[in-house]
């Protein structure tokens, strides 16, 4: 199946891609008029098409059939801190966008390493993982924000923060209830603060663990969203 990204595409009955899918359609995979592609919005639809103009700059198609994703699942959002290895970064929202998240924000921890990012990077590589694993939502990328100013947003779910400093947590798999919108708080490498985790626990966080082993931060990511999904199947 040859999936294209088209996030404008609602509900028309016809469609130009843009020039670097058209070239990718046209050039690369050698597409023709009269073949047929899937496309995909990020916003849950499916759209079956045949190409009608096979310019490698103006690709166009018509829409044949449109198809809805199943969104009738609760809300993962995972906030991250990335990692000096940018690379362990992208994989983490590679393999959590193939597994299904609905938003990843980036926060700046008094640990953090890292204090800048590319989100144009983390973007393409949730669109790439979206046209990849056959989905047609892409998870929301959100701005780089302190975590001071991150956990005083509000969340209608259940929201964790996982830390390795020894204290009474709960394995997130016994405290999180199938069915629940659930938030996922990640630390850096040299994990959160104690004031942080204090502070995250006044705002309404409960701790969590992921079991004993000590796990890399984009690690603990995607063990959260395999956990939620497995949970929620």
């Amino acid at each position: 199946m040859n999936i294209f990204y088209t996030p404008e595409l609602v509900n028309e009955n016809t469609y130009t891609l843009s020039e670097s899918e058209s070239k990718h359609a046209i050039r690369v995979l050698r597409l023709k008029q009269g073949d047929v592609l899937t496309l995909v919005n990020g916003i849950g639809s499916f759209f079956d098409a045949t190409i009608t103009n096979d310019s490698p700059k103006k690709c166009e198609v018509k829409i044949t059939e449109v198809k809805k994703e199943n969104n009738n699942k609760p809300q993962l959002h995972i906030a991250i801190a990335p990692t000096k290895n940018n690379d362990r970064t992208e994989w983490f929202i590679e393999k959590c966008t193939e597994i299904g998240i609905n938003q990843i924000s980036p926060i700046l921890c008094k640990h953090s390493e890292r204090k800048k990012i590319k989100e144009e990077r983390f973007v393409k590589t949730a669109v790439s993982a979206m046209k990849q694993s056959l989905k047609a939502s892409l998870p929301i990328i959100s701005e780089f924000t302190t975590f001071k100013n991150f956990i005083i947003q509000p969340f209608d779910g259940k929201k964790y923060i996982a830390h390795c400093y020894s204290e009474n947590q709960s394995h997130y798999k016994d405290l999180y209830t199938k069915g629940d919108n659930c938030l996922v708080l990640i630390g850096p490498e040299g994990d959160f603060s104690t004031d942080e985790v204090k502070l995250a626990i006044e705002n309404g966080f409960e701790p969590i663990t992921f079991g004993t082993s000590r796990l890399r931060t984009e690690t603990a990511g995607v063990v959260a969203c395999t956990t939620f999904n497995l949970l929620n199947e």
